[in-house]
């Protein structure tokens, strides 16, 4: 009984501490070495911390009046069933009778325990067969929320159900999207992987393996051996751990001895890294970044702790013994404990931080919590049974633990340090965590310190806050540390995921043409609208400029120069015939025809200007409206003269027929009858689907080409067709009449012209059909200058020849037969 510490009180709170380790005395030989005991000094604040509670409530007059509150603290041994030897000694007086009480009166009202689940789990079986209240101060254990398994069990701590979100938005902040886990095969490490991988996959993050082990497979040196291969090769940089320390601690102790090398832990709970032989060298598993839940700051507690010493607790075992190892106590001679021999202003504040830490912890602060707790209920059941006149005074019978129950639930209330304290599962407030670091330059320094704060009620997108600053990665390391499976597809790049991998790991793809991606790491690319196009780097969206066959442009500059020189030069040859109309050459083949188709090809050269510039309603209806009408009259002039070089010839042979023809100018009707066919032909066209103002957005990129939709192809290769139609009959007229005897016969030639008009009109489909935008303006423009040549050449060129270079052939002497060639002369006039 005397390794425990006590304080006398009415009633008493009963505090089970893991407070020592077992191990070797080495310095004594091989066969007398015996197990000692070695305190555990930063656990003793949890003594501390109960305690100061203890006396703050005594303290208060407001709170269970002339009650006083007692403390019982034991060391629990965490093996076997010797976790069992202090809960029995305080139950029944020793451990070895178990269910007999050797004890008179026990005044323990509620009995905390923890941190470890493990030892919550053991002696709550045992204290919940007594229905005694028993408060756990570590993490929130799934398995100890069973009611009906613990039915007086209470958990300080409420469940971590934003722990997931804390952790995914750290990963966030730092952009790792890669990481693994490391987690214990229980219950708690069950839910806390399901979660995660829910919260990853909301976010895109992604694991790249998980570890989940038990503590009994660890023992095996081959078991330890794979989880160090399972993390060392994996290409993630940053490992998450999830558990309590029991649960992992045979894992960390054995992987820190094997170096892996590189990887920053994330952790759910503040350990104590003191019991580690190494951590944070260079090239060692490391563990900067740890998640405990927020607390306020308890006013009074350092100056408490600075004031305790064991001459204030005689009763303190554990502080004696403490005091003892740290301040050197004993006397040289006798080997004995004297406080004379100790320094007299000696204190816990010497002590090194990495130690022992003066700062409230987070399971000293539950503890603190459920010693008020206790007291709320307490006072609430001593009220009520001041009502009920239960008990005459305060110092009457003793409330019964069992009695508590009823006064527990729906407890709630402000602590002295202002903070909320809700026992309703239900109404419970979801905790907001404080992110420490642990700094370890110089090396053993092992401060823990706040460098950020998530709290579950700020707005979203500020929850997080985190002084990137103050982090500590190693020795060594400067930069923040990377963690991601793929590369980031930079903007003008897709993410492509790769076959049986994660969706973190993917491969980035360029962005098809006319689409974009103007984000980092996009799914899909976006395609631009029609009026705009992508630009080379595929990352933005440009409007599209108007294109169309401008008179500016080198090709429209081109064009209209041909259009205006084979127009003037039309001008010049009707000029040359009009000044020698009377000459032999020019009356030989019917010179008013040669007018016509001169005055003809004039205007077709110039129709060609209507399909430069930019294009509007009227231009579009008057390009084919002229197209086709002008060069029906050119090439029904080629047939009238055709017809009339073939009836001049026939006029000669007997019968009246021919030479009627030919006298009466009937060639001279074909002109207006072929135009008056194809006059209608249009006005059908422009009737039913005239052309239109269109647009092009796809076959020039980066433009938009503004063109004119013909409307209706079928009544634009109507017109084609009967031109081509009135062109092949003009050719298989003149090819007939190509070897009539006669000087001025021009039969030959206007067979040239014809075959110059169908080649130039039979390579222009196909030509148009392939070409895009102005291209394809082009093609027309030149297909209509080029026919047009082809019939001022083949046909004029030759008389001008004559007229200009050879004048003596452009007479009637000479020629064999005169009467013969006068008649025929006067007949084609």
């Amino acid at each position: 009984m005397k390794h425990r510490a006590h304080i006398d009180g009415d009633v008493t709170i009963t505090g089970f501490f893991p407070l020592n380790t077992l191990g070797k005395d080495h310095s004594k030989s091989k066969d007398s070495r015996q197990e000692e005991h070695t305190p555990i000094f930063k656990n003793y604040q949890f003594v501390l911390a109960l305690v100061f509670a203890i006396e703050e409530i005594n303290k208060n007059p407001y709170l269970l009046y002339n009650l006083t509150l007692g403390v019982d603290i034991y060391d629990v041994e965490f093996r076997a069933w010797t976790i069992f030897k202090n809960p029995f000694i305080w139950l029944f007086g020793e451990y070895k009778i178990p269910n007999y009480s050797c004890m008179r009166e026990r005044r323990s009202i509620a009995v905390l325990t923890g941190p470890s689940g493990i030892t919550s789990d053991q002696i709550g079986t045992l204290l919940g067969l007594y229905r005694f209240p028993q408060f756990t101060f570590g993490p929130f254990d799934h398995a100890l929320s069973d009611h009906n398994k613990f039915p007086a069990l209470y958990q300080m701590v409420p469940q971590d159900t934003s722990i997931t979100r804390v952790m995914v938005s750290l990963l966030l902040h730092f952009s790792w999207n890669w990481v693994g886990l490391l987690t214990s095969q229980d219950e708690n490490g069950s839910w806390f992987l399901a979660e995660l991988k829910e919260e990853m996959a909301k976010n895109r993050l992604c694991l790249a393996y998980e570890v989940v082990i038990s503590s009994q497979s660890m023992s095996h040196i081959f078991k330890v051996m794979a989880v160090y291969n399972e993390i060392n090769k994996a290409s993630a940089s940053v490992l998450i751990i999830y558990g309590d320390k029991d649960s992992l601690i045979f894992i960390i102790m054995s992987l820190e001895r094997i170096l892996i090398q590189g990887k920053v832990c994330v952790m759910n709970s503040e350990w104590d890294f003191t019991m580690k032989t190494r951590y944070f060298m260079l090239g060692s598993l490391h563990v900067p970044l740890i998640f405990i839940h927020h607390h306020e700051d308890v006013s009074g507690f350092i100056d408490f702790v600075k004031a305790v010493n064991p001459s204030k607790y005689p009763e303190d075992f554990f502080l004696a013994w403490l005091w003892f190892l740290t301040f050197n106590c004993s006397d040289a001679e006798s080997d004995c404990v004297t406080w004379d021999n100790c320094a007299h202003d000696a204190s816990l504040e010497w002590l090194p931080g990495h130690i022992f830490d003066m700062t409230m912890s987070g399971h000293s602060y539950n503890i603190y919590n459920a010693v008020y707790t206790v007291a709320q209920a307490l006072h609430e059941m001593l009220l009520h049974q001041t009502e009920v006149q239960m008990m005459g005074n305060s110092k009457g019978a003793l409330p019964s633990p069992a009695q508590l129950h009823l006064f527990l639930n729906n407890n709630q209330f402000y602590n002295p340090a202002e903070d909320h304290i809700i026992w309703d599962e239900k109404r419970k407030l979801e905790p907001e965590y404080d992110i420490l670091n642990i700094w370890n330059f110089p090396e053993g320094l092992e401060l823990a310190v706040k460098i950020g704060k998530f709290s579950p009620y700020a707005l979203h997108g500020n929850q997080l806050s985190l002084s990137e600053d103050m982090v500590q990665w190693g020795i060594g390391t400067t930069e923040n540390p990377y963690s991601i499976c793929s590369e980031s597809c930079g903007p003008g790049f897709r993410k492509s995921p790769q076959e049986e991998k994660a969706t973190c790991c993917f491969d980035c793809t360029p962005c098809p043409e006319n689409e974009i991606a103007n984000g980092t790491d996009m799914e899909h690319c976006v395609k631009c609208p029609d009026h705009q196009y992508a630009n080379i780097q595929r990352n933005q969206c440009l409007l599209k400029a108007a294109s169309f066959l401008a008179f500016g442009d080198t090709l429209g500059i081109v064009l209209a120069c041909m259009a205006l020189c084979f127009s003037m030069l039309t001008v010049v040859v009707l000029g040359v015939f009009v000044k020698h109309k009377d000459s032999a050459i020019v009356k030989a083949n019917n010179r008013t025809l040669s007018y016509i188709l001169l005055i003809s090809l004039i205007f077709c050269f110039l129709c060609s200007l209507l399909f430069l510039g930019h294009p509007n309603t009227v231009t579009c209806i008057l390009q084919q409206m002229t197209f086709g009408i002008l060069f029906t009259v050119a090439v029904s002039t080629v047939l009238a003269k055709t017809v009339t070089v073939v009836l001049a010839f026939k006029a000669t042979s007997p019968g009246r027929m021919m030479r009627w023809l030919l006298v009466s100018g009937a060639p001279n009707f074909i002109i207006p009858i072929c135009t008056l066919i194809q006059v209608m032909l249009c006005a059908l066209w422009m009737g039913t689907s005239p052309p239109f103002i269109d647009t092009d957005a796809h076959s020039e990129h980066g433009h938009i080409i503004i063109l004119c939709n013909k409307g209706s192809l079928t009544a634009f290769y109507c017109v084609l067709g009967y031109l081509s139609s009135l062109a092949l009959a003009s050719f298989t007229v003149a090819f007939l009449a190509r070897n009539l005897p006669d000087t001025f016969n021009e039969a030959k030639f206007l067979t040239f012209s014809m075959l110059v008009f169908c080649s130039v009109w039979l390579t222009f489909l196909p030509v148009y059909h392939s070409a895009k935008g102005k291209v394809m303006v082009a093609v027309e423009v030149f297909s209509i200058l080029a026919s047009g040549a082809g019939l001022l050449g083949c046909i004029f060129a030759p008389k001008c020849y004559i007229i200009f270079l050879m004048p003596n052939k452009n007479s009637l002497h000479g020629f064999r037969d005169k009467r013969h060639c006068t008649r025929n002369m006067h007949a084609y006039d």
